[in-house]
Formats: C-alpha cells, sequence, structure tokens
C-alpha cells in the first residue's frame, strides 16, 4: 500500500475536526471534532507504522495510548457538559463565557464586582439601632433575647456572609442574612 492516500484521507478528517472545532459552537459538535481530529492521528500512527515496517510497532502502540486518551476525554468532557446543562440549560458556547473578561475593560483597570441574572447583588441589610431597656431600682433587667454562641467569632446576626438556600429546581441560590432575631 503507498502511504499517500491514508496520508490524504487523515489530513481531511484532521481539516474537518479543525472546522468543526473552530465554527460550531454546540460543545457536543466540539467534543466530536476533537475525536475526529485524534483519528486522524491514529490512522497516521498505523500507517506509518506499516509503511515504515517497525519491528516494535510503535505507531500502533502509541494508537492504543490515543485511544485510552480520548476514551478518558470523552468521559470527562461529557461529565461537564452535563453539569454546564444542568446549571445554565444549554450548551452553546458562547453563553458560557461567564469568567471571561468583558471587552471594554482593559486588564490592568480595576473592575467592578458584576451579577449574573442568577444571583442578585447582596446588599447589606441595616442594622438595627440599640435601644436601652430603663429598669426600675431594684428590678431585674431582662435576660438577652439571642442565645450566646459556643464557638468564638460572630453572633448569629453578625455574620455578614449570604446564606446557602435550596432552590426548588435543585439549584442553590444566595440570600442576604436577616439581621436581628432568628433567620
Amino acid at each position: 500500500m503507498h502511504i499517500v492516500y491514508p496520508a490524504v484521507i487523515s489530513a481531511l478528517l484532521f481539516s474537518i475536526g479543525v472546522y468543526g472545532v473552530l465554527a460550531r459552537r454546540n460543545t457536543i459538535l466540539v467534543l466530536m471534532s476533537v475525536e475526529l481530529m485524534l483519528n486522524a492521528v491514529n490512522l497516521n500512527l498505523v500507517a506509518f507504522d506499516v509503511w515504515l515496517g517497525d519491528r516494535l510497532h510503535s505507531g500502533q502502540v502509541l494508537t492504543l495510548f490515543v485511544i485510552v486518551i480520548a476514551a478518558a476525554e470523552v468521559g470527562l468532557g461529557l461529565a461537564i457538559v452535563l453539569a454546564l446543562y444542568r446549571n445554565r440549560r444549554t450548551v452553546d458556547l458562547d453563553h458560557l463565557r461567564d469568567l471571561a473578561e468583558p471587552a471594554d475593560e482593559a486588564p490592568g483597570k480595576p473592575t467592578t464586582p458584576r451579577t449574573t441574572h442568577d444571583q442578585p447583588a447582596a446588599s447589606p441589610a441595616p442594622t438595627p439601632p440599640v435601644r436601652s431597656q430603663k429598669t426600675a431600682p431594684g428590678a431585674r433587667s431582662a435576660p438577652p433575647t439571642t442565645a450566646l454562641r459556643d464557638t468564638p467569632g460572630p453572633g448569629p446576626d453578625q455574620s455578614d456572609e449570604p446564606d446557602q438556600v435550596a432552590v426548588e429546581d435543585g439549584q442553590s441560590g444566595e440570600r442576604p442574612v436577616k439581621r436581628g432575631g432568628t433567620r
């Protein structure tokens, strides 16, 4: 067999895979295009192994390694895609750029915190003024209404961290902490 035929087919497969990675916006199609490129590499490895007549069959051994790595890549890639779909309800790559830097901000400029449509900006709730209770001379004062914590640190109504609450569809959202009293 002449080496030109598998090399041309491999080049075509690799080109189709590169086109799929660059032109498609669907995450599953991008993963399939990466697999197509890996199969083009496998075809080249086996073709050159046969053409060179290697006694150790190094090309075929490398092909097995590439197949194992491709299987692991597919498993991990599909797990990531499923997790993204559960959280965002889309697999479109253009909508999955929340961590990308905005185009109008330069890398050196200070940025203002942004919020997504899923999480509203948490504004700190105003703290109620402390009221002093006047007691009659000789009368006992009322016990405090908030329970003391055994662990050091801010009390239950002094925390600035948002609570994690369960939302009906299984996702977790953030809610600002209520000040004063129970949560």
